[in-house]
């Protein structure tokens, strides 16, 4: 099965919480990696999202510098909008 891995830089402007992640996290930059899967059965070529993660830096004491969380699309995409929409 062919797959396609997107990335994309989103700027929330206010901090932010979305189901799935700890907590409330701060406005700024996130890189956002969306995975796609080329549906075959299809005489053109479409594909399905799969997968869809942010990564997030690590709080404070941990190991790690970065780690990634999934999210549910339409649930990251909906704080988006909240967010282009405050004022």
């Amino acid at each position: 099965m062919l797959c396609r891995t997107t990335t994309r830089t989103v700027t929330f402007k206010r901090p932010f919480a979305i189901d799935g992640l700890d907590g409330w996290q701060p406005a700024g930059s996130y890189t956002v990696d969306t995975e796609e899967e080329l549906l075959q059965a299809l005489s053109f070529p479409a594909w399905r999202r799969v997968h869809t993660s942010i990564r997030l830096p690590q709080k404070a004491g941990g190991s790690a510098t970065r780690f990634e969380v999934t999210l549910d699309p339409a649930v990251f995409e909906a704080a988006l909008t909240i967010d282009a929409a405050v004022r």
